[in-house]
Formats: structure tokens, C-alpha cells, sequence
């Protein structure tokens, strides 16, 4: 005798198949129709991919401040990162104009990448909490940065190198959506990998993980890299798309996990998607455009952030199988656990 396998309701599939990504997926649709109906140009498609470009250097920090958060750590140097980026470009490009914008792009996520070693091995060889490791990072390259150049870099960004943020390929699609794309392809083939359940495994239980024969300490390093590299890559767009400024990045980091945390990931890491993360990164960055569209102010943005910050991580937190439970027990049908 055989017996027939439930299929699961259509709506069940859906939310198996976002996973923990369904709220912001759903936030970020809301989003993109309340501006479709607040700006009626806003899906022309100049338009909307420079809506795309801007958000790039977010998204592009998200899926590198992910890698961070889903092993268990955080990465607060990032924004110092993409700063410290925009102003050696400048600087360099001062002293030697002529220097090839590949070869200086190179060594822009070069030096990113060796700001997230450092931080990975203090991080994980001297048992430092990532936290103060990256606070004390971003605090350092603040400091070099003001020391460099006074407060006001020198030199200016050639218009090869800014084509990277702010011109196209094939004459129609920016350089920076592309870079975002290809990021974002690179974060989901990480996360498919055995590197990216190392990562997971890393992040929900560390002692778990290491009696199974993994190696914690590399594979958190390498997170720290990989999102330094991203800080980097990001610098390069923003120094293309904004020019120089001693403050290119201020603020980055806290967006960075602004956005990840919108996208369900887990502080404390162990659980969450790559791609919800970026999703969370569209999802600001159009919250963003559209409280600018309606006329409110740009200072509140650090204000939505934090209203944003603890939300998700009180949602994320709410035991909601225990209240399920203790509603059924307190019913006049339920009957006491």
C-alpha cells in the first residue's frame, strides 16, 4: 500500500523558496510601486538605472559586510576603507598623473583587502572582539587620512578612472551596475560553496564547527578580506561617482549593516541570505529616495536607520513559536501544556 506525498500549498512553496528573505523582498516591491507612483518618471530607464548606480557601492558593501555577520563577527571599518580609497587614488593620481587606472584600482582592493587581514588576524589570533578590532581600524585610518592630507585631499581623479562610477559599457549600462552585478554573482557562488556553509556552520555554533573539522579561524579571516576587498571595490565607484572628499565613506558601515540586518540576517551570524542582504541595500537606498522625493529632511536618515536596526532585530528575536504556544494554552479550547 502505498500513500500519496502532501504536496505543499502554493504560498508555502513561495516562503520556502525566499526563506528569511521574504520580508524584504516585500518591502523592497512596496518600495519600488510607492515610487513608481510618487515619481512617475522613475522607471525610465536612464532614470532607473541611476537609481541602480547609486545604490551600487551599498549593495557591493552589503554582500561584503554579510560574509562578516553570518560567521559571527562585524566589520565597522568599511566606510574608513572606502575614504581612505577615494583619497589615495587622489593622492597618487597627484603625484604620478599618468599612472594606469587598472593598475591603481588593482592596488586600491589590494590594500582593502590587507586592511581586513589585519583585522581578521587580531580579530582571531589575539581573541580581540571584532567590534573593537574594527572600531579601533576605522578609527586608525580616520586618523591617516586627516594626518595625509589636512583635512583636504589633494589632487582630483582622472576621467578615466571616474568612468568606472559614473560612465557605461556597451553605451548604455553603467560600469557600477555591472561591478554590482558581478559582486553579487560572486557572494552567491561564495554562499553555494563549501566555503560559504564553513562560514554558516562558523557562525551558528563555532566549537560544533571546529569538532567537525573546521577550520574557524581561516574561514573568518577570509570573510574580513573578502569584505575589505569589497569596501575597496566600492571606493572606486564612489570616488567615480562623488569626486574626492575626505568623507567619501562616513556612515557606509552603519548602512552596510543597516542593510543586512533588513535583510534577516542574524547578528551573531549562523543564519540569513546574501541576496536578501542586497536586497536590503535596494530596499535603503530606495527608502532613501523616496523620503528625499517627498521633501524630508536627509538628517533623519541616521534616525530611520536606527528605527530600522531595532526593529529587525527585535522581529528577529520575538520567539514567535513560544507565543503561538502560550496563545494556545490561554484558549478556552487549549489545553494547558
Amino acid at each position: 500500500m502505498t500513500t500519496a506525498t502532501a504536496t505543499p500549498a502554493p504560498h508555502k512553496r513561495l516562503a520556502r523558496m525566499l526563506g528569511t528573505g521574504a520580508p524584504v523582498y516585500a518591502l523592497l516591491a512596496a518600495l519600488l510601486i510607492v515610487l513608481a507612483v510618487t515619481d512617475i518618471g522613475f522607471y525610465e530607464p536612464d532614470r532607473f538605472l541611476a537609481f541602480v548606480k547609486r545604490a551600487a557601492p551599498l549593495v557591493i558593501l552589503a554582500a561584503g559586510q554579510y560574509l562578516v555577520i553570518v560567521c559571527g563577527e562585524f566589520d565597522l571599518s568599511v566606510g574608513a576603507i572606502v575614504t581612505a580609497g577615494v583619497v589615495a587614488a587622489a593622492e597618487v593620481y597627484g603625484s604620478y598623473p599618468d599612472a594606469p587606472w587598472l593598475l591603481v584600482a588593482a592596488g586600491l582592493l589590494l590594500a582593502g583587502a590587507l586592511a581586513g587581514l589585519v583585522s581578521g588576524l587580531i580579530t582571531t589570533r589575539l581573541r580581540v572582539p571584532s567590534f573593537i578590532t574594527t572600531l579601533g581600524m576605522m578609527l586608525i585610518l580616520e586618523g591617516a587620512v586627516f594626518y595625509w592630507t589636512g583635512g583636504s585631499p589633494h589632487g582630483q581623479l582622472p576621467q578615466d578612472f571616474r568612468q568606472l562610477g559614473r560612465g557605461t559599457a556597451m553605451g548604455w549600462l553603467p560600469w557600477a551596475v555591472l561591478a554590482c552585478l558581478v559582486a553579487g554573482a560572486v557572494a552567491v557562488l561564495l554562499m553555494r560553496s563549501d566555503f560559504g556553509r564553513t562560514l554558516i556552520a562558523t557562525g551558528d555554533n563555532e566549537r560544533a564547527a571546529a569538532l567537525a573539522g573546521v577550520r574557524v579561524h581561516r574561514a573568518r579571516v577570509i570573510a574580513f578580506v573578502l569584505s575589505g576587498a569589497a569596501a575597496a571595490l566600492a571606493a572606486v565607484l564612489v570616488g567615480g561617482f562623488s569626486g574626492v572628499s575626505a568623507q567619501a565613506g562616513r556612515g557606509y558601515e552603519f548602512e552596510a549593516i543597516t542593510a543586512v540586518v533588513l535583510g534577516g540576517v542574524v547578528l551573531g551570524g549562523g543564519r540569513g541570505s546574501v541576496v536578501a542582504a542586497m536586497a536590503g541595500a535596494f530596499s535603503l537606498q530606495a527608502l532613501f529616495t523616496l523620503l528625499n522625493l517627498r521633501g524630508v529632511s536627509g538628517a533623519l536618515e541616521s534616525t530611520v536607520q536606527g528605527v530600522i536596526v531595532i526593529a529587525a532585530v527585535g522581529i528577529g528575536a520575538a520567539d514567535f513559536s513560544r507565543l503561538r504556544r502560550r496563545r494556545r494554552t490561554h484558549s478556552p479550547g487549549g489545553t494547558p501544556s
